[in-house]
């Protein structure tokens, strides 16, 4: 288990006064089955006319903010402590359950109990069908074989067929494209590992949050050099919490370096701060994000 704090900071300049606003944040944590939130809190700069928390239909914790006076500037502060756990290979290795069997159980039939994770299978905006992609999923996925064998390699090829190339996409890149070029960031191997399982039948989840770094021996870690990421979690039974989160960026299955910040069907549902502003002209937009390990008893 690991002791991790996160401080977040989004500093946005604008050219001219903004005269309303009206934003949204997910930069809360969440509490799962690897993951405690032990602290958490948002500062806002300058103070908004109105600020309240909610929460979403899939348990995120959000804010809403918003402004009736003019500002020249905004500057979102997000502090999180949390304490991580690791799911142990053997455990993995321990679920019997064959994807046929799982599609299965998360298709629907009249008269036939409801299951929550349902609806993670179907597309979204930034989650598409598509043909190539499902395809692509079934080199792995081959009958009858085991749910966790198949999507742990599903996850390895995406990492060794694809590279992480951040300035070959945009948040907008259609995730065929992305496909296509075999090239992107953690949101991108992330939107296409979704679309190869729901495509299969298969519920999976966006993760949004962040992931723990170590620097070289003898090198000092950068405050705010680290960044915001994303993976993959597949409803799997047998599994704490019956969700089993892969990292295809990493090749790894999620582990105690990995801070869970929100869940969604894509990027589109948890984009870690949004809003509509009148005025403003251009803006200039830096955000620096720093995950450090601590020792809570020394804190």
């Amino acid at each position: 288990m690991k002791f991790i704090r996160v401080e977040h900071e989004t500093k946005c300049t604008y050219d001219s006064e903004v005269q309303l606003a009206h934003h949204l944040a997910y930069l809360r944590p969440l509490n799962n089955a690897f993951q405690e939130v032990l602290d958490s809190s948002l500062l806002i700069s300058p103070t908004p006319d109105a600020h309240f928390e909610s929460q979403d239909s899939f348990g995120n914790k959000r804010d809403f903010f918003s402004f009736q006076t003019a500002h020249e500037y905004l500057t979102v502060t997000a502090y999180c402590q949390v304490l991580t756990h690791a799911l142990s290979r053997d455990t993995v290795d321990e679920v019997e359950l064959t994807w046929e069997q799982v599609r299965d159980a998360l298709r629907y039939a009249s008269g036939k109990e409801y299951l929550p994770a349902s609806e993670f299978v179907f597309p979204s905006e930034y989650t598409p069908f598509v043909a190539k992609i499902k395809s692509y999923a079934l080199e792995s996925f081959s009958p009858s074989r085991k749910i966790t064998d198949a999507a742990i390699e599903l996850s390895q090829r995406i990492y060794k067929d694809f590279k992480y190339s951040p300035k070959s996409t945009e948040v907008s890149t259609p995730v065929w494209e992305a496909f296509d070029q075999r090239q992107g960031v953690c949101q991108d191997f992330s939107h296409i590992m979704l679309v190869a399982l729901r495509s299969l039948g298969l519920s999976a989840k966006y993760m949004s949050g962040y992931l723990l770094t170590r620097q070289p021996a003898g090198q000092k870690k950068l405050r705010g050099s680290d960044a915001s990421h994303a993976w993959v979690a597949l409803y799997c039974p047998g599994i704490p919490g019956e969700w089993l989160e892969l990292d295809p960026t990493n090749n790894m299955i999620a582990d105690e370096s990995h801070v869970r910040l929100s869940v969604g069907r894509d990027f589109g549902d948890v984009s870690p701060l949004r809003g509509v502003i009148r005025g403003g002209g251009e803006h200039e937009l830096e955000v620096a994000v720093t995950a450090e390990e601590f020792d809570a008893e020394a804190s």
